[in-house]
C-alpha cells in the first residue's frame, strides 16, 4: 500500500520528537522518560500490528 510508509514515517517524526521534548526537559527527572519508553514500545507495538494486518490482506 502506498499510504504504509507515509504513516510509519508521521510515527517516526512524532517519537523523534517526542525524544527531543523529553532532552529538552531532562532536569524533570525520569518520569517524563519512564512514560516515553512505555508510549514507545506501545508505538512499535501497534506498527507492528498494523504491518501484521496489512501483510494478511495483501496476498502473493
Amino acid at each position: 500500500m502506498a499510504d504504509t510508509p507515509s504513516a510509519v514515517d508521521r510515527i517516526d517524526g512524532a517519537i523523534a520528537r517526542i525524544e527531543a521534548a523529553i532532552d529538552a526537559r531532562a532536569k524533570s527527572g525520569d518520569a517524563l522518560a519512564r512514560r516515553h519508553a512505555a508510549l514507545k514500545a506501545r508505538m512499535a507495538e501497534a506498527v507492528a500490528a498494523l504491518d501484521d494486518v496489512i501483510a494478511r490482506g495483501n496476498p502473493g
